[in-house]
């Protein structure tokens, strides 16, 4: 039986307006097991970034429940959130966030730098990924000297040193031309294959379509089915 790497239980998140606050997420029900590789498709304003936020422990939830690995999310204080983040995640931008004045290597083993590793032990350990991600020829380059393409590689390789339980990719192919875009979606389904699960954020559907599961975010609502969607929200 397959385990959950996460379990949502009735979620739910607003923001305060004013004297007002008002409803992002509304008793939000999701769940991916080790291995899946599910797309959450929905709009601008459909509540994406704000889920996104919450299962990357960037952001805390107001009620439910949230199990990241086995670990109980809900009710930690942000060091711990952090020290989650830090183990469990590996984050793929849209804008890669690649700090400039460090080279490719620098970047990609900065998360096994924060775990205390020393630059010797992280260059040895992520060795084989940059390999198989094809960019051990430019990790000596800038940032500002890549492709948007190769700039999303090393991100991918950064996400995955640190061997986190989930990746998390935000819109990873909206920075990139068509032909890398796909370049980018077919790498994840080969990362897919060899047992990574991997959750992404999309408003496109065709890049929703390369998940093996899509779920709907729709004003705050999660929907297995898009005809389950309400006509109105449609």
């Amino acid at each position: 039986m397959a385990r959950n790497i996460i379990k949502m239980t009735n979620i739910c998140k607003g923001y305060k307006i004013g004297d007002e606050k008002v409803p992002v997420l509304k008793n939000v029900q999701f769940s991916v097991e080790d291995g899946e590789f599910v797309a959450i498709l929905g709009p601008s304003g459909s509540g994406k970034t704000t889920l996104m936020n919450i299962i990357g422990c960037m952001d805390i939830l107001d009620s439910g429940e949230y199990y990241l690995n086995g670990k109980a999310v809900h009710g930690l204080q942000e060091e711990d959130m952090t020290e989650i983040r830090n183990s469990e995640i590996g984050f793929i931008f849209q804008n890669y966030q690649l700090i400039p004045t460090y080279n490719i290597m620098q970047n990609i083993i900065m998360p096994l730098l924060v775990r205390g590793m020393s630059s010797e032990e992280a260059e040895e350990q992520c060795y084989d990924t940059i390999k198989m991600l094809g960019i051990d020829h430019r990790l000596r380059h800038k940032p500002n000297e890549l492709s948007g393409g190769q700039k999303q590689r090393v991100s991918i390789a950064r996400a995955l040193v640190g061997k986190p339980a989930i990746l998390l990719a935000d819109e990873p192919t909206g920075a990139l031309d068509q032909e890398s875009g796909k370049e980018v979606l077919k790498l994840f389904e080969q990362l897919n294959d060899m047992g990574h699960s991997i959750v992404m954020i999309t408003h496109d559907l065709k890049v929703a379509q390369h998940a093996k599961r899509i779920v709907y975010i729709v004003d705050g609502r999660l929907y297995d089915n898009p005809e389950d969607i309400p006509k109105d929200k449609q």
